[in-house]
């Protein structure tokens, strides 16, 4: 501390850059700060400065006999507190991933102890340091923040252990989805509707879950016990009933519970399998070299579609792809919403088939291969619909939302089928194509990387900059978090280094992420592991990708 003091008090006034001469490792009494980027100007990206602080004096290595998900929980709690610390002084910030509990780099258990890692806005007048400022700063009101932080005395230890304990059960009872023969939970009591579209917290006086009878089921959980709830059985689902009755509530909770939440939140004990994928229509979007022969045929000018590419596909073909990019990567549920899909690619009904007929409408729509998916690929599907019938034909389960309540109408389906008979023809073949993974042109990244001076960067959920070119992610609604994408960007560049054409893609980016992905990567504090899932749709809309 006294020669990161020292050198401070020799910069009042000088220019902005002068700040780089603090750069480094400096001792404190009881743990190391490091200043690993210096911000070029005040008005730059806040500096990155980490701090690491032995466990012997936090009172706090037990963790380290903890679960890998208790420990996660636990870090996430720390950054957490760090956080609440920091809104006393806008200058410090560290990333906090909003309600969801992910593996994160903003606070580590390392072998030498707790590493917190942090940004900080080096205090300027203009472009003159203000290094008396800087020195109250990073000597007194910081070291307070990283001791109480990492201080078991001084941390709320009950609402700690809580906090690690909501996310073990969440995690165990994802476990014990398969062994049920489920793709998804929603357990009784779970608070779904959020307070508004822009803030992701409980609605409250919100109405509480509560599961039919017929669909209830108990699982255990090492820390609450017994817990009871929905259970979405694997196969096709239906949500169905009247509008602002809570469909897309129930299938949004579904699809964000792929992640697990902070108590509190109302979703703590909704889970779905970690690799479910949500697709929808996305007009505009780019594919490559993607074999849709299953879903899009016989195109005008004899265009084939066992390679197919574009740059501005339409939301059916855009859909259809983003349906055979997810089974290339291994999902095991898909999940779909009739708002935002294409209807072409989801039906046709009996009056249309008669109007166009099949020989004249390239499209096979997924009402007719939905079945397909299941029984042959096994592959489930949560679907909600309110305007087509056609789908209780395929339908395992049906589920009615009632003033936010479920119910089990799935004999009630069956009979509307036999009252009511479907004539339309069924447009599929006899069976799926299961096709080969494509491969990836690794130098196509490199070259994208090199001309775009290796750069890496999240702008929020919905946009990742890679060297020069940016990728629209708007589309990918179960991105959580900015640093999820900065995780993308920095698995891409991991991929940089393989050889020239890639393997398996899925299989090298789980190893990636399972692995120690984070000694790989810069000691950035924003960073968290991404879905491998995930991080392939992402770069399936990377416009200047090549696969093979």
């Amino acid at each position: 501390m006294d020669q990161l003091t020292a050198k401070l008090k020799k910069l009042e006034k000088q220019n902005y850059k002068a700040y780089q001469q603090i750069k480094g490792k400096h001792s404190f009494e009881d743990f190391d700060l490091y200043i690993d980027h210096v911000q070029g100007d005040p008005y730059a990206s806040a500096s990155r400065i980490r701090a690491v602080r032995p466990w012997a004096p936090t009172g706090l290595l037990w963790l380290r006999e903890k679960s890998n998900t208790y420990q996660i929980a636990a870090r996430d709690f720390i950054t957490r507190t760090f956080a609440e610390y920091a809104k006393h002084d806008s200058a410090i910030s560290i990333a906090v991933t909003g309600q969801t509990v992910l593996d994160h780099t903003s606070v580590l258990f390392t072998e030498e102890g707790i590493e917190l890692r942090f940004r900080v806005n080096l205090p300027a007048e203009g472009r003159n340091i203000l290094a008396k400022k800087a020195l109250n700063l990073l000597t007194f009101h910081l070291p307070k923040m990283v001791r109480k932080s990492t201080l078991e005395r001084e941390l709320d230890i009950p609402a700690l252990k809580h906090h690690c304990e909501v996310i073990e059960d969440q995690e165990s009872l994802r476990s014990q989805l398969e062994q049920n023969n489920l793709v998804a939970f929603v357990a009784n009591g779970a608070v779904l509707p959020r307070f508004a579209g822009n803030q992701d917290i409980a609605m409250k006086d919100a109405v509480a879950f509560t599961s039919p009878d017929s669909l209830e089921i108990e699982m255990s959980t090492p820390n609450r016990g017994l817990i009871k709830g929905m259970g979405i059985k694997k196969g096709v689902t239906l949500i169905v009933g009247g509008g602002f009755h809570g469909k897309s509530t129930l299938l949004n909770a579904i699809e964000r519970s792929i992640y697990n939440h902070i108590p509190g939140d109302g979703r703590e004990f909704v889970v779905a399998n970690s690799d479910a994928m949500k697709i929808k229509a996305e007009d505009g979007r780019c594919v490559h070299k993607l074999n849709l022969s299953n879903y899009i045929n016989n195109l005008p000018m004899g265009k084939d579609t066992s390679c197919f590419s574009t740059q501005d596909a339409s939301g059916s073909t855009s859909q259809a792809a983003w349906l055979q990019e997810s089974l290339e990567v291994g999902t095991s549920t898909l999940l779909i919403d009739e708002d935002t899909s294409a209807t072409n690619f989801l039906i046709r009904d009996e009056r249309m088939q008669a109007l166009v007929s099949k020989g004249e409408e390239p499209i096979t729509p997924l009402v007719d291969s939905i079945d397909h998916l299941r029984d042959e690929q096994g592959v489930s599907t949560i679907i909600v619909m309110g305007g087509s019938g056609d789908y209780l034909d395929v339908a395992d389960t049906v589920i009615q939302m009632h003033d936010y309540q479920a119910l089990d109408i799935t004999d009630k389906a069956k009979q509307v089928i036999l009252q009511h008979p479907n004539k339309r023809q069924n447009e599929s073949g006899a069976q799926l194509t299961q096709f080969k993974p494509r491969k990836l042109n690794t130098t196509s990244l490199q070259s994208i990387l090199a001309e775009g001076k290796f750069r890496v960067t999240a702008k929020g959920v919905d946009s990742l900059r890679f060297g020069k070119e940016y990728v629209d992610l708007t589309a990918l609604e179960q991105l959580e978090s900015s640093s999820e994408v900065n995780g993308i960007g920095w698995l891409w560049f991991l991929l940089v280094q393989q050889q020239n054409n890639a393997g398996d893609l899925s299989a090298e980016i789980t190893k990636l992420v399972e692995g120690n992905l984070f000694q790989l990567l810069p000691p950035h504090g924003d960073l968290a592991k991404p879905r491998p899932i995930d991080v392939l749709a992402a770069l399936n809309r990377l416009r200047k990708a090549k696969f093979i």
